[in-house]
């Protein structure tokens, strides 16, 4: 599953094309049953579509479905973020201290430079900043305005100064939480989702120019 998730995070495999069981076996010189599996793990991701009698493809989103779900993140985030803020303990403020710094570690551009490490790093800072806010209403409402597939691709999709911009941002965010200040911290997180939705809404609005 590795492989083919590589493939697609790279781009080699772009939003919509279709993915032939022989084709990929052949590609990576595995059999057919490892492929099957791989797609109906990626299937449940949202890597991938599977649509009966037609086969796999690479899943795509219009530019309308993404800025819904932008639209979600934005009104229910930073709201949420706010809330963490007078909830953080000293052991919270560290490992939130440890995630954003880890990341610029792994995220910066550069020969270390390792965007899918950086993958699971900003969703384990995000998480945790749903989990202080103990707030389980908002929390199951985000989590159905998240895509998975968006928080996978959305590093590759970066420009450099964009990059530097998200990754700043998590950094700040817990400075905010540090001084205890939940409109600081709020504020961040919409610049934050505006930073993302600006670069996804970019690359999508190319993928569907004629």
């Amino acid at each position: 599953m590795g492989a083919v998730r590589e493939l697609i995070l790279r781009g080699d495999l772009t939003a919509g094309t279709r993915l032939g069981e022989v084709e990929l076996a052949e590609r990576l010189g595995v059999s057919r049953t490892p492929v099957r599996e791989a797609l109906s793990r990626l299937a449940a991701e949202g890597l991938v579509e599977i649509v009966p009698n037609r086969g796999a493809r690479v899943a795509s989103w219009t530019v309308a479905e993404l800025e819904g779900v932008f639209d979600l993140r934005s009104a229910l985030e930073p709201r949420i973020t706010a809330l963490a803020v007078p909830r953080a303990d000293a052991a919270d403020i560290t490992v939130l201290d440890e995630l954003a710094r880890t990341m610029l570690d792994v995220g910066l551009p550069g020969p270390d430079q390792d965007l899918d490490a950086l993958v699971p790093l900003n969703r384990r800072f995000h998480d945790r900043l749903v989990v202080v806010a103990a707030q389980p209403a908002l929390a199951t409402a985000l989590a159905g305005a998240i895509h998975a597939p968006i928080q996978l691709r959305n590093f590759h999709a970066y420009d450099d100064a964009s990059l530097r911009r998200s990754l700043a941002h998590h950094v700040e965010i817990v400075a905010a939480i540090r001084a205890g200040d939940p409109t600081w911290a709020q504020a961040v997180m919409t610049a934050h989702i505006q930073n993302a939705r600006t670069v996804m809404l970019r690359v999508a609005r190319e993928q569907e120019a004629p």
